[in-house]
């Protein structure tokens, strides 16, 4: 279940009113005429069943409460309720597979940022990388997959390609054109130091070191894992499942990759870093191909849900009746405002 608190203006605060107690999906709805005072208007609560929240907070959107309202949305843990039962049951599919639009967003929206702590646990997680892949570790190289933050703004280039949005695609991509070539430089610094310094061995052989070799030496393996762990990286994110994002993270070598290609190109082991370069590109392109077609169909079901609602809408006791075409016009113009919604509130 989902809970909102909305603040609607008094110019719609009716009307989305009438549309939340109409909904078989919506409960516990509660009206407090003007207690609101920034912004002013009347606050009103409910809860929604998973499964709907999106098509209920995009015809809240709609009436233009995200602009001159607020709407804020809370995970519910447990609902003891029979009330709450009924709703989830009057919403079609689970609450596991529904996808919250407007919580994927705003989640892969923070996660993108250019920050110092981004490029800190960028630069971390490749010293790790590097030093696991030198010592022929496991164990390290693994620990550095799990510092390692580059899924965030991944997966926020995904959504931004499937939502499009411009500006969060913008921050992804620049995120991870800084990030990596930061943490690899870094990594090439730290690792010309230690071979420098005596700290290091003399050379890199992969003879030396079978269990992290594979890591320069990707194969039709390499983009399988990558495109998997791309998919269930995606699918944890709209399901809310962090514990198998944290999995997602260690099954894909991107991280290390990077890592070892500073190692190698301090090494001035050129087919190395090639091999790790290489790696690292096919990862990206896996992933990235995985989280957008995976996103792209979990669109599509969204899209089908929100044509039945508009459907239903329409051919209700005292509404006209709707045909196929007008019901996909009513999809477009909604998807159409709420991309204008998004436009206008990404302005400076």
């Amino acid at each position: 279940m989902i809970h909102l608190r909305i603040v609607a203006p008094p110019r719609c605060a009716h009307r989305a009113l009438d549309l939340l107690e109409a909904s078989p999906s919506v409960l516990n709805v509660v009206h407090l005429h003007g207690a609101a005072r920034k912004p002013s208007g009347d606050v009103i609560l409910c809860d929604v069943a998973r499964e709907d929240a999106s098509v209920i907070l995009g015809d809240l959107r709609d009436l233009g409460i995200d602009r001159d309202g607020s709407i804020a949305i809370e995970e519910i843990d447990i609902a003891l309720s029979e009330a709450a039962r009924r709703a989830e049951k009057a919403a079609a599919g689970l609450p596991s597979d529904a996808v919250v639009w407007e919580e994927v967003e705003e989640r892969t929206s923070e996660s993108a940022e250019l920050s110092v702590s981004f490029l800190a646990f960028m630069v971390i997680a490749m010293l790790i990388a590097a030093v696991g892949v030198l010592l022929g570790q496991p164990v390290l190289v693994i620990g550095a997959m799990v510092v390692g933050p580059e899924f965030g703004p991944i997966a926020g280039f995904c959504v931004a390609l499937v939502a499009r949005r411009r500006e969060l695609a913008r921050r992804s991509v620049a995120a991870l054109a800084v990030g990596f070539p930061v943490g690899i430089v870094v990594t090439y610094l730290g690792a010309l130091l230690l071979r420098l310094s005596g700290l290091g061995p003399e050379t890199l052989d992969d003879q030396a070191r079978p269990l992290t070799a594979f890591i320069s030496h990707p194969d039709a393996f390499s983009v399988i894992v990558a495109y998997l762990a791309g998919t269930a990286g995606i699918l944890s994110l709209t399901s809310s499942k962090s514990g198998a994002l944290i999995g997602v993270l260690i099954s894909v070598a991107t991280i290390p990759a990077a890592g070892n290609l500073g190692l190698a190109a301090a090494y001035g082991d050129w087919p190395e870093a090639g091999g790790a370069a290489l790696q690292l590109g096919l990862n990206l392109a896996a992933i990235l191909v995985a989280g957008v077609a995976t996103l792209y169909l979990q669109r599509l079901l969204y899209l089908v849900r929100l044509r039945r609602h508009l459907g239903a809408r329409r051919t209700e006791p005292g509404g006209s009746q709707a045909s196929a075409a007008s019901a996909d016009e009513g999809v477009e113009a909604v998807t159409a405002r709420a991309s204008a919604s998004r436009a206008r509130s990404s302005r400076p």
